[in-house]
């Protein structure tokens, strides 16, 4: 095995044998020191916003004075409070601290970095879980390409996306919710201000996540506090669903001031007693009382409902790669309707859920295979009709869109069924195959999967510094224009034409029907779980 990828490995090994020197860089917001080893320097652990604790608990976050003195940036700052990973869970993954003072960035940059593209990422977790710094995001590969990598943290749960009225009346805008975005938001007005100082470019900054955090980059190319701080985007297995309104239900989700409001009348307390609560305390309440963390359209920081922004072409004005897992759902069972008893069941309630568009479901998911059929239905709505909408609404801005489909398997996989599965993708962009969750499917590290890993970190470097995704270990990817091309990443990358033809037009027609009927929110409410009676035409 050669390249950056076998480097990223023996420097993964060095890190916990030697000392390495300390590299001192002075930015607007203060001097700080991190750790160098095999020619990137890591800074862990940096502020970006004052700590949202006490009355600043549900407030937009506030930026940080510059701090005297260098500051130690060896070690990882706290991850946002957040409930304990399922057991047995392949995602789940040990964080040392947990603390509400928690809004805190990491970098990893080359030593003589100047004018580098940067990379900002946004973790996943349903927006409940995660931190920046998890192990798999470790971003000394990716720097190692002559890239400014940055991953942020974020409020989660209760904590970062709650709308409330009393909130709402505290404001001068009357509105709420979606703080954790506004974290987003505040941290990228930091790496706007500093990244320079740390060899990245300001004016090329490209925002990445995967899942939620995809979700993320989506809320953030929507929200106008978010124009001109990015310049390009990556969005991994994004999921582009209804959104809940601030007040009101047009499309059937429960109103975000009311979901604020039903809450505190579930724990008895008022605004003043839900910002006294321990954070931890505050965060396994809310799970258990059904609390959903999501976005709030209020006007203002989420003008309007996601699909119509990207439909009418008014998201950010920029380039953007996008795509999907051919095995999303296989470790997300939970949003996938149990398999009907047989064949017959499976048609018929089809029938009665997709009317005339039955035909084509059925074609596409099959009743002959009814146990795929239940997984590629919900994949299909959540993931692969989001991938496509991107890179269509994209192109149709007269930006360059690149689509890719993961569809690669490597035995541990294969065993436990669970075939390109969600946020399979992430440790070969990262080179980070030795540091996966405990219970992750690993692969072997052979001259193959290091190759693929070689090139996809190449891609996404490559469309974060000029645009155009390329590699010398794999094809050159062409935009998806009006020839419908995307990248297929199976053994190895190749490059296809229309992917998965009728996927995007059928369910297309199902959120289109929904909009138009009003009352119905599109998520996994797909396949055996979609509602009866959504008749209409779109066309």
């Amino acid at each position: 095995m050669a390249g950056r990828f076998a480097l990223a490995l023996m420097a993964a090994a060095a890190l916990t044998t030697s000392a390495h020197a300390g590299v001192v860089v002075t930015a607007p917001a203060g001097a700080v020191e991190g750790v160098a080893a095999d020619g990137i320097v890591a800074f862990k652990g940096l502020p970006f916003a004052k700590p949202p604790v006490g009355e600043r608990r549900w407030r937009a976050p506030e930026p940080i004075a510059p701090w005297e003195g260098v500051r130690d940036a060896s070690q990882f700052g706290a991850a946002c409070p957040q409930p304990i990973s399922r057991p047995g869970s392949i995602y789940a993954s040990p964080l040392n601290k947990i603390d509400e003072d928690c809004l805190f960035l990491n970098i990893w940059a080359p030593e003589k970095a100047e004018k580098a593209p940067v990379i900002v990422w946004i973790h996943g977790g349903s927006l409940v879980t995660g931190a920046g710094h998890e192990n798999m995001y470790e971003g000394t590969s990716l720097a190692q390409r002559d890239a400014v990598v940055v991953s942020i943290n974020y409020r989660l749960g209760v904590l970062g996306y709650m709308a409330h009225p009393e909130l709402s009346a505290e404001n001068p805008q009357n509105i709420s919710g979606n703080y954790g975005l506004l974290d987003q938001v505040r941290a990228l007005e930091w790496v706007r201000d500093n990244i320079a100082a740390f060899g990245g470019d300001p004016e090329n900054i490209t925002i990445a996540g995967e899942s939620a955090g995809a979700l993320s980059v989506m809320y953030l190319m929507a929200s106008p506090k978010a124009r001109g701080l990015f310049h390009k985007a990556i969005l991994q297995s994004a999921y582009l669903i209804s959104t809940p309104e601030l007040r009101g239900s047009t499309h059937g989700d429960l109103a975000a001031e009311d979901g604020g409001r039903i809450l505190g009348e579930k724990l008895g307390r008022d605004l003043k007693g839900l910002r006294e609560m321990d954070a931890q305390e505050l965060m396994l309440a809310a799970i258990t009382n059904g609390f959903g963390p999501w976005g709030a359209v209020d006007g203002e920081i989420l003008p309007r409902q996601l699909v119509d922004i990207f439909a009418n072409g008014e998201q950010a004005d920029v380039p953007v790669l996008a795509g999907y897992n051919e095995g999303e759902i296989r470790t997300l069972r939970m949003l996938a309707p149990p398999e009907p008893t047989d064949p017959v069941a499976y048609e018929a309630a089809i029938r009665a859920r997709y009317g005339d568009l039955a035909d084509e479901f059925l074609r596409q998911h099959p009743s002959s295979n009814m146990g795929d059929s239940v997984l590629t239905s919900v994949r299909d709505m959540l993931y692969g009709w989001t991938a496509q909408r991107l890179v269509k609404n994209t192109t149709a801005k007269g930006k360059d869109a690149f689509l890719y489909y993961f569809d690669h398997a490597y035995p541990a996989t294969t065993a436990a069924n669970l075939h390109a599965f969600h946020a399979a993708e992430i440790p070969y962009v990262f080179g980070t195959f030795d540091r996966t969750p405990v219970m992750w499917p690993r692969p072997k590290l052979t001259v193959a999967e290091g190759r693929l890993s070689e090139s996809l970190g190449d891609y996404w470097v490559s469309f974060a510094r000029d645009g155009q995704p390329s590699s010398q270990h794999g094809p050159q990817w062409p935009a998806y224009g009006r020839e419908q091309n995307y990248l297929h990443i199976g053994d190895e990358a190749r490059v296809d034409q229309n992917l998965a033809p009728g996927m995007f037009e059928l369910n297309e027609e199902v959120v289109c029907r929904r909009v138009q009927q009003g009352g119905i929110p599109w998520n996994w409410n797909v396949g055996l779980w979609a509602p009866e009676g959504v008749n209409g035409s779109c066309k």
